[in-house]
């Protein structure tokens, strides 16, 4: 089974990159692929809103040839995607949801008959660090995150929200456990 993470921190040793350098050690554990993506470095435009991606259906047909194309092309060739963000002004950091955003090329006829999605049936799965606790902070987020699995058609299988973090050396002691169980559910 392969498993992309897509790390959507500007810090590629922080509290996010920690939590998720755990769930990908547990994932290569028990046998499986896991290759992250760090957006930071990525050359991800922002949704032009032209419609054109809708002119063929069986393929990622955004006029944009950047990044985001090839990630959208490993997210469909994975097994699992594991969407990794800390948590900015009550949702995705600017990197995760420009990529988000360009998702919009992978499904055609939302809301219509016909309704399909180039990440139908994936598995994917939400993890967010923030510093402040889960209420009145992360559930809009994650509300968020229900939607987008919606519009692509996937299977949630697994979310963890981290809160209380300050730096990767101070994470909630809890917090390695309750990664290596998202691994696990990601796995199946």
């Amino acid at each position: 089974m392969q498993v992309i993470t897509l790390l959507g921190s500007a810090k590629k040793k922080g509290n996010t990159a920690t939590v998720l350098g755990w769930i990908e050690e547990e994932l290569k554990t028990m046998g499986y692929t896991a290759e992250r993506i760090y957006l930071n470095n990525k050359s991800i435009g922002s949704c032009l809103g032209c419609a054109k991606c809708r002119d063929n259906p069986d393929e990622i047909a955004c006029v944009q040839k950047d990044d985001a194309i090839d990630i959208m092309e490993q997210m469909i060739s994975a097994d699992a995607v594991l969407f990794a963000s800390p948590i900015y002004f009550w949702s995705f950091s600017a990197q995760m949801k420009a990529l988000i955003d360009r998702g919009y090329a992978l499904v055609t006829n939302y809301h219509k008959p016909g309704h399909t999605s180039l990440m139908r049936g994936k598995r994917v799965g939400l993890l967010v660090t923030g510093a402040d606790a889960f209420e009145d902070n992360a559930e809009g987020m994650f509300t968020a995150f229900d939607r987008i699995v919606d519009f692509l058609l996937a299977r949630k299988s697994g979310e963890l929200y981290v809160g209380g973090c300050t730096t990767p050396d101070r994470l909630p002691e809890e917090s390695r456990n309750q990664a290596l169980e998202l691994a696990r559910s990601l796995a199946g």
